[in-house]
C-alpha cells in the first residue's frame, strides 16, 4: 500500500491517472493537490466521490503553505509519501502570449514542490514532462534520453527548467526523484484548447477547423490510457535518477489527424481552414520509447486507429461535459462543491 500525493489531478492525465490508480490500486492513499486553473475540472472526478482512501486539497504548488497542506493530508494517511507531479501550465499558444504564469508554475512551482518534498523525505517522486524539451526534428530519427534539451517555445523551456531542476535535485541531494517525457497525449478529459478535442467539439458544431500552417507538422500520438500506465510503471519499478521516454508509435501529420477525426464524424474536409502558422511551431516529434520497453516491460497498447475512434465516441456520449467546459460553466460544480 502507497500513499500518494499528485499535483494536478483535475486535469487532462491527471485524472486519467487517478482514475487508473482507483480501478487498478483502490487500496493506495492519494492526496490530489490542484489549484483548479482554467484546465482544471472537479467534474472530471466524479466517479472517484466515495473513494475513502482519496482526498482533495485545492491549492498551488507554487506556495509552500498548499504544499504543506497536501502533505499534512498524506501524513493523515500514513505510509511513506511518494509523489506523481503533473501539475503544469502545459498550452503553447498561451505560453506565446506570455511566458510568466509558465514559470511560475513550471519553473518555481516544481522548485517549492521538491523543498517540500525532500523535508518530508519521500520515497519517490515522479515529474511528468514532455518531449517538447527535445526541440525540432527533422524527417528521420527519434528522440532518446541523451538527445540535448532545445525547447522553442516558453512553455518547453519551462518544462526543460523543471526538468534540470529535478536532475539538480538527484544529483545534489541523492533526491529520489524520476523524470518521464511523453509524446502528444489525447483521450479522454482533454481541454478542448488541443488539437483532437476541438476539432471534435468544431466539427460536431458545423464549424471550421483551423489548421496551422500547411498541416503537416508531425506528432507521435499517445492515448493517454497508455500514458498513465507507463507512469505507474515508472513509478513502481522505474530505476531512481533515470529518465524515461513514453511514445505512442503513432506518427502523423496535423492534417491527417484533422480528417481522420471529420471521417469519422461523417463532416466534409471542407470545414478545414487553414491559418497563419503559429510562431517556433516545431515540425516533428517522435520518440524513441525502447528504454522503458526493454527496463520495465511497458508498451502502448492502442494504436491511434482504435483510440481515435474511443476518444470520439467519449466525446460525442459527454455533450454536456464539453458544452459546460467550452461555456466555462463547468465551474460551476466547484462553487456547489466547495463553495468557489
Amino acid at each position: 500500500m502507497k500513499t500518494l500525493i499528485v499535483t494536478g489531478g483535475a486535469g487532462f492525465i491527471g485524472s486519467n491517472f487517478l482514475h487508473l490508480l482507483h480501478a487498478s490500486r483502490p487500496d493506495w492513499k492519494v492526496v490530489n493537490l490542484d489549484a483548479l486553473t482554467y484546465a482544471g475540472n472537479l467534474e472530471n472526478l466524479i466517479s472517484l466521490e466515495g473513494w475513502k482512501n482519496y482526498e482533495f486539497v485545492r491549492g498551488d504548488i507554487a506556495r509552500r503553505e498548499d504544499v504543506e497542506r497536501a502533505f499534512a493530508a498524506a501524513r493523515r494517511f500514513g505510509g511513506p509519501v511518494s509523489v506523481v507531479h503533473f501539475a503544469a501550465e502545459s498550452h503553447v499558444d498561451r505560453s506565446i502570449e506570455s511566458g510568466l504564469p509558465f514559470v511560475q508554475t513550471n519553473v518555481l512551482g516544481t522548485q517549492v514542490l521538491l523543498d517540500a518534498a525532500r523535508a518530508h523525505g519521500v520515497e519517490r517522486f515522479v515529474h511528468v514532462s514532455t518531449d517538447e524539451v527535445y526541440g525540432s526534428l527533422g524527417d528521420t530519427g527519434y528522440f532518446t534520453e541523451e538527445t540535448p534539451l532545445a525547447p522553442n517555445s516558453p512553455y518547453s523551456a519551462s518544462k526543460a527548467a523543471s526538468d534540470l531542476l529535478v536532475r539538480a535535485a538527484v544529483h545534489t541531494h541523492g533526491f529520489p526523484a524520476l523524470v518521464t517525457r511523453c509524446s502528444n497525449n489525447y483521450g479522454p478529459f482533454q481541454f478542448p484548447e488541443k488539437l483532437v478535442p476541438l476539432m471534435i467539439a468544431k466539427a460536431s458544431d458545423g464549424e471550421s477547423l483551423p489548421v496551422y500552417g500547411d498541416g503537416k507538422n508531425v506528432r507521435d500520438w499517445l492515448y493517454v490510457v497508455d500514458h498513465c500506465e507507463a507512469i505507474l510503471a515508472v513509478l513502481e519499478r522505474g530505476r531512481l535518477g533515470e529518465t524515461y521516454n513514453i511514445g505512442g508509435h503513432n506518427e502523423y501529420q496535423n492534417i491527417a489527424i484533422v480528417r481522420r477525426l471529420l471521417s469519422e464524424l461523417g463532416k466534409p474536409e471542407s470545414l478545414i481552414r487553414y491559418v497563419k502558422d503559429r510562431p517556433g511551431h516545431d515540425r516533428r516529434y517522435a520518440i524513441d520509447a525502447s528504454k522503458i520497453e526493454r527496463e520495465l516491460g511497458w508498451k502502448p497498447r492502442y494504436r491511434l486507429e482504435d483510440a481515435l475512434p474511443l476518444t470520439i465516441a467519449w466525446y460525442r456520449s459527454r455533450a454536456g461535459w464539453l458544452q459546460r467546459v467550452r461555456s466555462g460553466a463547468y465551474r460551476e460544480y466547484l462553487a456547489r462543491q466547495y463553495g468557489g
